[in-house]
Formats: structure tokens, sequence, C-alpha cells
């Protein structure tokens, strides 16, 4: 006659599987976030804002009107509209040959903040290593 033996049930978690997809969730975010965030690089000031020293060199001054259109004040095309790809030649142009020129970004007040970053971001693909954001100095009551 075959007697059997009782066996007890397994009350335990096998958490060993549980850990291994921890781990390669955690792998998977490590990986992602770097390519997730996005933005500007901007250099702000640690103290409040003051005007540029006369004794410094001019800026260049990138401007984006109302309509979206870009100018720059080097050179004889001040007043002219130019496109993305000749603003960021010449800025670029200019950088070779003095880098430690300021650069200041002046947005008009009706244009979208989205025009402005994209003005930034056109600057910094041009090889600015930091913008400084124009101001205007007149008193609001």
């Amino acid at each position: 006659m075959y007697v059997r033996k009782k066996r007890k049930p397994v009350s335990e978690i096998n958490v060993v599987p549980y850990i291994d997809v921890m781990l390669v969730l955690l792998i998977i975010f490590m990986v992602t976030a770097p390519l997730i965030t996005q933005g500007v690089k901007v250099d702000l000031p640690k103290a409040s804002a003051e005007a540029l020293d006369e004794d410094s060199k001019p800026p260049m001054v990138a401007s984006v009107d109302a309509e979206g259109n870009y100018y720059l004040n080097i050179g004889d095309t001040q007043d002219k509209a130019m496109s993305a790809v000749d603003l960021a030649t010449i800025v670029a142009a200019q950088l070779q040959k003095d880098p430690d020129i300021p650069v200041v970004v002046n947005g008009d007040g009706a244009v979208s903040y989205s025009q402005v970053v994209q003005l930034m971001v056109l600057l910094q693909r041009a090889g600015v290593p930091s913008v400084g954001l124009m101001t205007d100095s007149s008193e609001q009551k």
C-alpha cells in the first residue's frame, strides 16, 4: 500500500520577479528622464537687474516685432527684417570676431512668448553662450 505524506501549501510570495521588473523600470526612467527635459539655457542674474555699464561693449540686440520679423542691430540692415537663417549666420560671424560681445533679446510687447523663446533658441544654436533680456526703463505708475 502506498502512503502519501501530506504536504503543506507554500505560503511565501516569491518577490524576485518583482525586483527584476522594478530594476528594469528604474533603468528605463533613468535613461528617459534627461531626454524629456527641454528648455533654453538662460543665465539669470543673482541680484536685481541693472543697466549695462557705460564702459562695456555695445551689445548685439536681436529683436522680434509683433509680426514675428527678426532684426539685428549689426551692419547696414538694422531696420530691415531678416530671416532666421540670416540672423543666425550674422550672429555666428560676429561671435567669431568678438566672442565676448553681450547679446540681448528685444521682444515687442505684443509678440507671443513662443516667438521670443524661438529667437533665444536660434541664438543658442548660433553659439551665443548667454542671452540677456532687454526691458523698458520707463517707470509705470
